[in-house]
């Protein structure tokens, strides 16, 4: 079994990496296999809305590192998406990533566990709303099964989410596969 972790930090020891580090490593020590995938330090242009992939039909007309991407979320049994709350959503990273699934989208669709862990600098209860209500409607048009999430507010810097429970809990996630 696998998961496709994707990240969309431009910052390699930033929060949402210690994150996705923990979840990999519980991943892992339940017996999983994973591939990360760091669109941050990728070539990954964004969708064009040509038509061209015909919405899966034929594939995409650009030749990027979703050509690396594409057949490990496909081979995947879960996903993850890991990202720091760039105003009130997915940074712009992670996002091309999540456009460009346009192109495969009848195959990406249905029978895949999906997670959500975003780091916040803000502490109000509101502050990741926006994004959860993004990747839930995400998980509901991918018919993807939403497994969990890791919210970590309140954690500007990589010293604040190492004093905190996050990445326990992202550990604990990954390992409850």
């Amino acid at each position: 079994m696998k998961v496709t972790v994707i990240t969309g930090s431009p910052h390699k020891k930033g929060t949402s990496a210690l994150l996705a580090d923990e979840f990999i490593r519980g991943v892992q020590d339940a017996g999983w296999e994973t591939f990360r995938f760091d669109a941050a330090f990728e070539q990954v242009s964004p969708c064009l809305g040509c038509d061209r992939c015909g919405i899966g039909a034929a594939p995409c007309v650009q030749k990027d590192a979703m050509q690396t991407l594409l057949p490990e979320l496909l081979s995947s049994q879960a996903v993850a998406l890991v990202t720091p709350l760039y105003y009130f959503g997915f940074s712009a990273q992670i996002k091309r990533v999540i456009d460009r699934f346009y192109a495969c989208s009848y195959k990406l669709t249905g029978k895949k566990k999906v997670f959500l862990m975003a780091t916040a600098y803000d502490r109000n209860s509101w502050t990741m709303e926006a994004l959860t209500a993004h990747y839930k409607t995400l998980a509901r048009y991918m018919q993807w099964k939403d497994s969990g999430m890791v919210l970590a507010v309140g954690c500007g810097a990589r010293a604040d989410i190492e004093r905190s429970s996050f990445p326990e809990e992202a550990y604990q996630l990954g390992r409850s596969l």
